[in-house]
């Protein structure tokens, strides 16, 4: 078994934060994004998508997708559990999941990659080349900010973003919150609840993963 990694980029890192959570070490394979590693051949029969992360299993399989990764690692070790116990909290951390993944993290992404000059014409990842929306990077940042709000009134009543218990919905919303720094997007200072969240979770040694 093997992880297809990119230490600088924000989607790998959901994954090695949540493996740390679980106490998983796995080898890690470098995919240089920045020199276009994942567009080159050899990746591209790791993985046709052309995006990290990608877990390949003992047999040959591959899982190319963040979630569907964390799913699998789930299974296999369910303690300490990171997305819910029993039926309805399952349903609950899943909905979060989708939500800050939705409303935080990829509109950090709309923003970052339709106005950075390394995206040029690479404004989404994969295989393809789209051209770069100046009016979608606007879009992204003044979506991130409304992100900012709605996390710092849901976090008002409770510890962690889906409840009482760090789930996976902590592991994107702080993804995604340090993500916007590299669009010069910080917590508002008078986002006490989610600046008071993000410090416990940021402390957590997974955080560093």
């Amino acid at each position: 078994m093997k992880f297809y990694d990119c230490t600088m980029a924000p989607s790998p890192r959901r994954v090695r934060i949540f493996l740390a959570e679980k106490g998983i070490a796995l080898p890690m394979v470098q995919v240089d994004l920045r020199a276009g590693e994942q567009l080159g051949p050899a990746f591209r029969a790791v993985n046709p998508e052309c995006t990290v992360p990608v877990l390949e299993l003992d047999d040959g399989a591959r899982i190319a997708d963040v979630m569907a990764i964390c799913v699998y690692f789930e299974a296999l070790r369910p303690e300490p559990p990171l997305m819910g116990v029993g039926a309805q909290d399952r349903a609950n951390v899943t909905a979060w999941q989708r939500r800050v993944e939705r409303e935080g993290f990829f509109a950090v992404a709309e923003a970052f990659r339709n106005s950075t000059p390394a995206f040029k014409q690479r404004a989404l990842p994969g295989p393809d080349d789209y051209e770069q929306i100046p009016a979608l990077a606007e879009r992204g940042r003044a979506r991130v900010g409304q992100f900012f709000r709605m996390m710092d009134a849901s976090l008002a009543d409770r510890e962690f973003v889906a409840g009482p218990r760090y789930s996976v919905a902590d592991i994107t919303a702080l993804v995604a919150v340090d993500f916007a720094g590299w669009i010069k997007l910080k917590v508002p200072d008078d986002c006490a609840h989610l600046r008071r969240w993000h410090d416990a979770v940021a402390a957590r040694p997974s955080a560093k993963a």
